[in-house]
């Protein structure tokens, strides 16, 4: 009878968040709309209590992840990833971007700091205003997830202390990246001075470069990697008017108009029902180009306070 009831229940939940009964599909301002009816800030009791997050790092990915995939309320983990394959093709590592790929729709890379940090480390792989399939930083199974040649890119960024979210932004990489022939031309510059040092030992590798036989035992070798980091999205937008500050919860989303208007009218008029001018606000501003900020492109910008 229990097993019954379990089966119904997943039903049921199953019908509600659009596994059944038509083609399953989310986006950011699904996401957001998640946020603001039911937003969940203490992340490590909200998920450790249920066994399933190591630290805060990992439940703010799994809150990203059920924000998306419309399973904050799910008690039950094989529901949950029942929703998740049908939401996501791909969640990939730590090593390689992007974490979260949604079906037929935008990458997500999420990042978590603690305290003031100023600037977002992003290892090896340069800041990127849109995710490609023939980039050299993705794995094969991302690669192959599904058909795709370009991917806009939403990067996440969450302001945690060691149990709660402080601060939640949304931004597109085409809102804080420039193109990626910009930060190629830096990292191909590096690649062919390491080449032209005369008598020197290359390996192959997806880095910089790794240089083999230093010395004249043949003892050592050269790892040169890109390290590279960007501004907060905190300091990079500092220009824009926010409705509040000093609230116990801040969320922003930068996203360009053209974009948020590609999304259904459901979806839109769906999140805009929202807006109170208390809480939650949707604003149109603009920003500076990336490639070029002596223009502006226009944008909404979505603030939400607790």
């Amino acid at each position: 009878m229990y097993k019954l009831y379990k089966y119904v229940k997943m039903i049921i939940f199953m019908y509600n968040i659009g596994c059944i009964g038509g083609n399953v599909s989310s986006n950011i301002l699904i996401a957001i709309k998640n946020l603001v009816e039911s937003p969940v800030i203490e992340l490590t009791s909200h998920y450790s209590g249920r066994n399933r997050a190591n630290g805060i790092g990992d439940a703010l990915e799994k809150y990203i992840k059920d924000l998306f995939a419309n399973t904050l309320s799910c008690e039950d983990d094989y529901f949950r990833l029942q929703a998740y394959n049908d939401v996501f093709s791909y969640t990939g590592n730590q090593n390689n971007p992007p974490d979260i790929i949604l079906k037929n729709g935008d990458a997500i890379e999420v990042k978590k700091v603690q305290g003031n940090a100023n600037a977002l480390a992003l290892n090896s792989s340069y800041p990127k205003a849109k995710l490609y399939s023939d980039s050299t930083m993705i794995t094969s199974n991302c690669r192959n997830c599904e058909q795709w040649t370009e991917k806009d890119i939403i990067y996440i960024v969450g302001n945690t202390d060691d149990s709660s979210l402080k601060e939640l932004w949304f931004v597109y990489g085409d809102c804080y990246a420039a193109d990626k022939e910009i930060y190629e031309r830096i990292k191909n510059t590096i690649i062919t001075g390491l080449h032209s040092i005369p008598d020197i030992e290359l390996a192959e590798t997806n880095e910089l470069g790794k240089i083999k036989k230093v010395d004249p035992l043949g003892i050592t070798d050269l790892r040169v990697r890109g390290m590279w980091s960007i501004f907060h999205p905190k300091k990079v937008f500092n220009y824009l008017p926010k409705k509040k500050e000093g609230c116990r919860f801040a969320f922003y989303c930068v996203i360009k108009e053209n974009k948020y208007n590609s999304f259904s009218q459901e979806n839109r008029t769906s999140l805009e029902n929202l807006i109170d001018n208390q809480k939650f606000f949707v604003t149109n501003l603009q920003i500076k180009n990336p490639n070029n900020p002596a223009t502006l492109e226009n944008i909404k910008f979505l603030e939400f306070y607790l």
